[in-house]
């Protein structure tokens, strides 16, 4: 287990490193939501792991509501530059 979240963290500096290098803000966006998602699996991990189920709702919510806000920012993003 240790080693597929160790492979996870390695995963996680992909969009890092394509948010790092890209100007485009749909793109940092994008690699923003991947580094989000990426995350609360490996807190999903952890809480196997630890047998803690406390850990693991909060890996729920942040799967399930951490991304709303991000797409609700693109949202505006797109209509400050339609205007």
């Amino acid at each position: 287990m240790n080693l597929i979240l160790f492979a996870m963290i390695l995963a996680l500096l992909i969009p890092m490193y394509e948010a790092w290098q890209d100007d485009d803000i749909w793109q940092k966006m994008l690699a923003f939501a991947s580094i989000a998602t990426k995350t609360s699996i490996m807190i999903l991990i952890v809480s196997v792991i630890r047998d803690d189920w406390m850990i693991g709702v909060v890996g729920i919510i942040i799967l399930s509501v951490g991304n709303a806000g991000l797409m609700l920012l693109a949202h505006l993003l797109k209509r400050m530059i339609d205007l």
